[in-house]
């Protein structure tokens, strides 16, 4: 998460709530009898995102090929495939980065991502973690969470701003829920590398968001870092619903426990789908991306 991304959502965030502020009760669109407002998801049917029909093309390849894919409320749902089959390209879609050729992306019933501005899709309620962590380097653990904190302060205000006894609380839980605590006033920049990794989790987290999108997280990690990030990704599960992209096989059993969808993509389509000892069986997948 930069600072460029930090400073412009903020700003995007008051300007919407300056637009709220002028409306009547009724100035939201009525979802069974509920008000709803703009970039509030609605998701009463129970199903957080869907693409239906998604493609993108580049230079005449087709990195998306009419994907489509639900995932739903609080579900934990692991994306795997080989390099090239389309899982960047995606996130990309969804995020608002790439507009595709043709398809739908819906997040809740009432939102149409398409339709946003990069960072609109964030205060929908969309974080996006990449491979790379970005934090800030230079200041501690802590200050790097007191700056992603979902309120009306801009980035260079935040730290000359004192905090509410409830906003401390919640950076406490978050920095003992990122096994963080004990690293509080530590330069970020001097944390291992699945640490950064969680600091950056741990400041998506700060946002409040209700999608989280985590694009390889255990990449570089130790075992025991590995093992630590899927008890962080599982007591998510349920609170978030999370889009796990990730090679590491291992890890992806972990998470998914033996009862979660997997979903496994290829040249930019669904090749399977189902619990991950079933698409590890598949000849398909054994044949595209397993290799044995």
């Amino acid at each position: 998460m930069s600072p460029e991304l930090l400073e412009e959502g903020t700003r995007a965030r008051l300007e919407h709530e300056q637009r709220e502020a002028q409306k009547d009760s009724s100035g939201g669109s009525a979802s069974f009898g509920r008000v709803v407002r703009a970039l509030e998801p609605d998701f009463a049917h129970g199903v957080a995102l869907y693409l239906d029909d998604v493609t993108v093309s580049f230079d005449g390849f087709k990195a998306l090929n009419a994907l489509s894919l639900m995932i739903r409320v609080g579900e934990l749902r692991a994306i795997i495939g080989p390099n090239g089959a389309g899982k960047t390209t995606m996130m990309d879609v969804i995020t608002g980065k790439t507009r595709p050729d043709a398809g739908s992306v819906s997040f809740g019933q009432n939102i149409d991502l398409l339709r946003l501005r990069e960072n609109q899709i964030a205060e929908a309620g969309i974080g996006r973690k990449f491979q790379k962590p970005t934090v800030f380097e230079q200041l501690s653990v802590f200050e790097n969470l007191e700056l992603a904190l979902k309120g009306e302060r801009g980035v260079r205000a935040a730290l000359w701003h004192a905090l509410r006894g409830e906003q401390r609380d919640r950076i406490d839980e978050v920095m003992t829920q990122t096994h963080l605590a004990d690293q509080a006033s530590r330069q970020a920049g001097l944390l291992s590398h699945g640490q950064k990794q969680w600091l950056e989790i741990g400041m998506l987290l700060m946002q409040d968001p209700k999608l989280l999108l985590l694009d390889e997280p255990v990449a570089g990690m130790t075992d025991e870092e590995t093992e630590r990030t899927a008890e962080l990704f599982l007591s998510l599960e349920g609170k978030h619903s999370l889009v796990v992209v990730e090679h590491d096989m291992k890890f992806v059993d972990q998470i998914t426990e033996g009862r979660k969808t997997v979903t496994v993509l290829h040249e930019g389509s669904v090749l399977a789908e189902g619990l991950l000892s079933a698409v590890q069986a598949d000849e398909r997948v054994v044949e595209v991306y397993l290799g044995r």
